[in-house]
Parts: structure tokens; sequence; C-alpha cells
């Protein structure tokens, strides 16, 4: 009877081991899909979807079903996602704000429930979240997520305003298709991804970019323009002037000039339409808007109280002040206010201190656009997404996103500099080659003992068209060390005139595993290092380290008897530890060496398995043990 329990409770051990790993390694594929997959799709139809969805009513469903969800799901997996995430002063600010508007609804006259209220702070609040996980895990796919949005925006744009053109009447204002329904909203966009394209011309280092990014802005500009709404073309120039002085280059100097030159265009041309409304109201609103706050200058009236504006000989009241700040004030008082404004000038002063990033450039330059377009229009605080998320919400979750990650070493935090061809061949002139090609060097040996490492242009776009293959380099050694990973240290970057792009690096001090085992005689020695390779090899798998270029001349042992990884560009670190398909592609690539499937697959094969099993599951291992297997008959055969 008791071995008969002892057996069962074995059984039940075992399958409840069984159930609770594979319980882990769902949830684990569950976030990699979220943080791969979802979250770029979701950003990508928040920023382009109002272009052609027939209404805002599917723009909330989308960005509530590809992201804000999706980010709840993802916390909820692995909570511990918030302990860096919380620690950003513009996510706790945002969390304070919207605290105190949730506070607000004692007082206020609001005629929804709390669940009503709650609902569009948290989804901002997903945005914040999101937008972090989003960087930290495929930081590369922001840069083309961006620029993909701006193409469906600028292709919608040109059909705009060709079907304007065709109905045109004097003083018409383009509307826009899509969701658009309001010429003011409609410039909010038009003028978002004006930003976007005049950010890419100052910060692009390949000149034919230009090429792309001016006229794409031009077109923006002139839908802009057929909107006649006067508010954004301040705001755009509020912009232009921030990238000027945030960018500070000899295009710095050129936007000025183009600053100037349009100001006199547009004055000279477009004078009547600018002049013709006058204020439209807005002194008048906004002294009625004091007025109300006169009455709760501290406290607000309380998130989304009823507030009427009514104007002399107007037959309507007006719902919004037309002005950000004093909605904030309206809504929830001075208490409110401070944390409002301080998250946004944090979110500035952030993005000065780290402006070698361009993407710091990219979205404080939004945020300041939003800041210009949120003097004369808007009122609302919280709201579900819309155009005005446009203006703030989505350049705040961007910056805290990005500073986050800057912490986390997961993006690129050091300028990159222009070689002239003169220096580039004084290094060359003195260095010894290590690596070529039939297209010249591709790792110089300098005289200081340092790296050179050269990426030439592709003559097509690829991903390294965004994110170069020198940064990703440079990013992934230092992920590397921050995970305890032994890697070069990076010392610079460089631009060539030809397109290139370098890393300059210190060396490891070491031999590649493929040189020590070339000299290697021993098989008990040979045995136990490949054993430790082993190890080494599941302690990458297990922290979602999957290194493309992994074979043994890659493979650094140094002289202090830890293994390092060279040679890291194709490099990508996965949110979890890689699943078996990708375990077993690593090791598919390194048998396609010969004397590395010999020493590690057929030699060795037992030692290498047993130094991954200390590390890895049993489910793993076998995998492996399979995969080589089957290899093994291929090349038999």
């Amino acid at each position: 009877m008791a071995t008969t329990l002892v057996w069962l409770s074995k059984i039940w051990n075992e399958f409840y081991r069984m159930q609770f790993s594979y319980l882990s390694y769902s949830k684990q594929r569950l976030f990699d899909f979220i943080c791969l997959w979802l979250l770029p799709i979701g950003l990508l139809l928040l920023l382009s979807d109002l272009y052609f969805l027939p209404g805002r009513s599917l723009h909330h469903k989308l960005y509530y079903a590809f992201f804000s969800i999706p980010t709840l799901i993802a916390i909820v997996l692995r909570p511990r996602e918030l302990k860096e995430i919380l620690r950003e002063p513009i996510i706790l600010g945002f969390i304070v704000f919207s605290a105190w508007a949730l506070v607000s609804l004692i007082w206020s006259d609001t005629s929804d429930s709390f669940l009503d209220e709650l609902r569009p702070p948290l989804h901002l609040l997903m945005l914040f979240l999101g937008c972090s996980l989003l960087i930290k895990y495929r930081s590369e796919s922001l840069q083309p997520v961006f620029f993909g949005a701006a193409l469906i925006a600028l292709i919608a744009t040109v059909y705009n305003l060709y079907m304007f053109a065709q109905a045109y009447v004097p003083q018409a204002r383009m509307v826009g298709a899509g969701a658009f329904d309001n010429p003011l909203l409609s410039s909010h966009a038009f003028g978002f991804f004006c930003i976007y394209w005049l950010s890419l011309a100052m910060t692009c280092k390949r000149p034919h970019v230009l090429l792309i990014a001016i006229p794409a802005f031009a077109i923006m500009f002139v839908s802009l323009l057929a909107t006649g709404s006067r508010t954004p073309l301040a705001a755009i120039v509020l912009g232009m002037i921030w990238l000027s002085f945030i960018c500070w280059n000899r295009r710095s100097l050129a936007l000025i000039s183009m600053l100037a030159a349009g100001g006199i265009v547009v004055m000279t041309l477009f004078s009547e339409m600018m002049l013709s409304r006058g204020s439209s109201f807005r002194f008048d609103l906004w002294q009625l808007t004091l007025e109300q706050i006169k009455l709760k200058p501290w406290t607000g009236h309380g998130f989304d109280a009823s507030l009427a504006l009514q104007l002399p000989d107007i037959g309507y009241a007006f719902s919004e002040p037309h002005n950000f700040a004093l909605g904030v004030i309206y809504y929830v008082g001075i208490l409110g206010f401070v944390p409002w404004l301080l998250i946004q000038a944090w979110a500035l002063y952030s993005s000065w201190r780290h402006r070698v990033q361009p993407l710091f450039i990219l979205a404080s330059a939004w945020l300041v656009y939003g800041i210009g377009a949120g003097l004369t229009e808007g009122g609302g605080i919280l709201s579900r997404p819309k155009e005005h998320w446009y203006l703030l919400w989505i350049p705040l979750a961007l910056i805290a996103a990005l500073s986050i990650n800057r912490r986390l070493k997961t993006l690129r935090d050091r300028p990159v500099h222009r070689l002239p061809d003169a220096a580039f061949n004084t290094l060359k002139a003195h260095a010894q080659v290590i690596e070529e090609d039939g297209l010249g060097p591709k790792v110089l040996r300098l005289d200081n003992g340092n790296f050179l490492k050269l990426f030439r242009e592709r003559r097509c776009y690829t991903s390294g068209s965004f994110n170069p293959y020198s940064e990703r380099f440079a990013v992934n050694s230092e992920r590397l060390q921050a995970m305890g990973i032994p890697a070069p240290t990076i010392l610079d970057l460089y631009q060539l005139n030809d397109g290139s792009t370098a890393v300059l690096y210190q060396p490891l001090p070491g031999q590649t595993l493929r040189q020590v085992m070339q000299s290697m005689g021993s098989p008990a020695v040979r045995q136990a290092l490949v054993e430790r390779f082993g190890k080494f090899l599941a302690l990458l798998h297990d922290k979602g380290v999957y290194f493309r270029s992994l074979h043994l001349g890659n493979v650094l042992l140094m002289d202090d008897g830890e293994f390092a990884l060279i040679d890291i560009a194709d490099m990508r670190i996965f949110p979890s530890p890689l699943r078996n398909a990708l375990r077993q592609r690593n090791l598919r690539h390194m048998q396609r060496y010969p004397e590395d499937r010999r020493w590690l697959f057929e030699e060795q094969l037992p030692e290498l398995l047993q130094g991954y099993a200390t590390l890895a599951s049993p489910s793993a291992v076998e995998g492996l043990r399979v995969q080589v297997a089957a290899l093994s008959r291929a090349v038999k055969t």
C-alpha cells in the first residue's frame, strides 16, 4: 500500500510539474507575442487609422484591442515590469494627475458613473505602459512604425488634397476623409506628421532621405493650409524653432531661413484667410472660463464637470474653453494643474538632456507642437483616443518610455560622429586589416589596439536603414554587459561619407573558442570546455539572447576563463527565454561549420547536452538532441 501511495505521489508530482511548466511556457509566449507583435501593430494603428477608418468608434475599439488590453494582459502576466516603469517621473506625475482627477469626481456634477470616468485614465495609463514595453523589447520597430504611419498619412493626404481640389469653392476648408469630421481636428493630425517629416529631415544621416522627407513635409503642410486652421500653423512654427535648437547643425540655419521665408509667403498669399475670422471668440471664451475658475480656483469644478460658455449673439453654448491649460484648471484646479504642467516640463528637459537620440528629438518636437496647438484648442483633460492625443498624450508616453529604456540601455545614448574620408584613410593606413571582403576592409586593428568595425550601406532599404548595424552593435554590447555577459566596450560611433557606419570598440582579451579548440590536444580538457560552453549556451537562451551568428568563431574564451560574445550586430534579446524552435535554429546555424559540427555535435555531444541541461528544461534538451540526430542522419545520407 505504501509503495502504491509513493508511486501515485510521484506520478502526481510529475503531472503537476509538467502542467506548471506548460503554463509558464504559455505565459512567456503570450507575453512575447504581445510585446513583439501586438504592441507595434497597435501603435501603428493608433497613429494612422484615423486617416482611413469610417469613424472614431472603430478607432477606439482598435486601440483597445491591439494596444490597451494587450498591455494590461502583459502587465498581469509579468507584474515585475512595473518596478522600473513606476520609477519614471513622467508616469508618476500622470498617475498623480489622474488620481486627483478621479478624486474630484466627488464634487463634479457629471452624470456618468465612476466606472465610466475611470476608463479614459486607465486607457491612457496603458498607453504609457505599452510604449514602455514596446521600446524595451522591440525598440528596433519604433522607427519603422513611425515611418509606416507617416506613409499611410501621406498617401491619404494626397488623396484628400486631390478630392478637395476637385470640389473646391472659395472659403472652403478641407476636412479630410476617414474619421475626420472637423477641419481643426483634422489639422492636428496633418500637423503631427508635418513635424515627423521635418524631424526626419533634421536628424537623418543619409542625404537621399531628404528627397523623401522634404516633399512629404510640403504635402502635409499644404494640407494644413487647406484646413484653414491657424492654430496648427503657430504650433508648427514652435515645433520648427524647437527642432532648430535641439538639433543645432548646419540644417538648423536652413530651417530658420525656411521658417522666415514661409512666414512671408503665408502672410502674403493667405493673409486674408488668417485675419478674416479675427480671434474666433477665443479671448471671449477665455474670459468666461477665467470667471468660472475664480469660483473654485484650487480644486476645480471636478473631472468631466459640465461647462457651458454662452457668448452674446451666438445661438449655442461652447463646451470647451479652447485652451488646454484653462481646461485643466477649470476641471481639476491649480492642484491638478501643477502635476500636469510638471510632466510636460520634465519631458522637455529629459528630451533636451538626451538629444543625441533622434527619437527624443522627434517626441519632444511633437510635444512642443502639441503645446502650441493647445494654446487655442481643446479643453478636455482625460479623453478617449482621438485627435487630441496627438498633441499631448502620445508624445508624453513616448518620452517617458524612451527615458525608461535609456536607463535600461536598450537605446543608443551616445552621439554619432562624422568621420571624414581623410581621417578614415589615415586610420586605415596605420591599421592592421583583421577581416575584409571584395569591397574592402571590414574590421581594422588600430595602432592603439582598438578595433574599428565597418558596416557598409546597402543599396536597398533594409532594417539597417532605420537602425544602423553599428548602433545595434553598440546597444547589444551594453545590454549584454548589463546582463552580466562580457562583450566589447564601445568607444565611439561614426558615419562615413559614403553612407557606411562604423563602431570603435575596445577588444576583450582572449581567443575565439574555435582557436582554442584547434590548439587543444587533450580530449578530456576539450570535453570539459565543451560542457562549460553548453552551460553558457543555455544561459544565453535562458536570458532570451538569440545570437544569429552564433558559432565558435564568435565566442571568446577570455584570459580569466569566462566566455564572451563578439560580432553581435545581428543579435536580438527576447522578453522571455527562447522558445525551443529558436534554440534549435541557433544550433542549426552552428552545424553549418564543419569543425564546429565535429567538435560539438559528433565528438562531444553528450558533454554539450550535459552542460546545456544544467540550466535548460528537459524538453529543450530533448529538442536539441532530436534536432542534432536528424541533422546527423541528413549529413550521412
